[in-house]
């Protein structure tokens, strides 16, 4: 009860303070190409349960179904120019708070999956589902995108048996630098998924 309060307290004064700065990135969005701002992608939460995920979309209309598909590198040429912008500062992320609101996500988790990446979790992997996703995570601060998948699945389960709100600051601190620093926002060479 008091973490749900503890997001939506969060999720609510984040969303008020930065409305204008989504609006500006909508504008922009729809400026530069078409198709709709924000971005839907279905992920599997809490308990296995299914939702849309939202972003500020950062690619061309249709993009996973081109060129790389779901894998994004540094210089994809599917970013556009505002999708650059957003995704270097995280604010990409900002639609993920209205699912926090919604109930489907927590501020900090294991980051949600697509349905076919937990349809090949193990047993143990499934223990990833056991807590809400969230924006950040253990995972996410570690080395986001750029880690192996196994690692990043590792890292959220220990994450789960270690929740603390002491934890949770430090997650929120770290998310915060590293917000700052642009690292990890791509797979490279080492990390990303990929189908067993």
């Amino acid at each position: 009860m008091l973490r749900r309060a503890f997001d939506i307290a969060v999720a609510a004064s984040v969303l008020g303070v930065t409305a204008p700065l989504a609006l500006i990135a909508i504008v922009a969005i729809r400026l530069e190409s078409p198709g709709r701002a924000i971005y839907r992608q279905r992920r599997v939460g809490l308990d296995g349960r299914e939702f849309d995920v939202l972003k500020l979309r950062t690619m061309v209309d249709g993009a996973e179904f081109v060129g790389a598909g779901m894998a994004i590198n540094a210089g994809d040429p599917r970013i556009t120019r505002v999708g650059k912008i957003l995704r270097r500062t995280s604010l990409d992320e900002l639609p993920n708070l209205v699912n926090v609101l919604r109930g489907e996500m927590a501020i900090v988790g294991p980051r949600p999956t697509i349905p076919a990446q937990v349809a090949q979790y193990t047993e143990r992997e499934r223990g990833r589902l056991a807590v809400r996703p969230g924006i950040t995570g253990w995972a996410q601060v570690n080395g986001r995108t750029s880690l192996p998948w196994t690692e990043r699945i590792e890292l959220d389960l220990w994450y789960i048996e270690h929740r603390s709100w002491r934890l949770d600051l430090r997650i929120l601190l770290r998310s915060a630098r590293l917000v700052l620093a642009g690292e990890g926002l791509y797979k490279g060479a080492t990390g990303g998924w990929k189908a067993r």
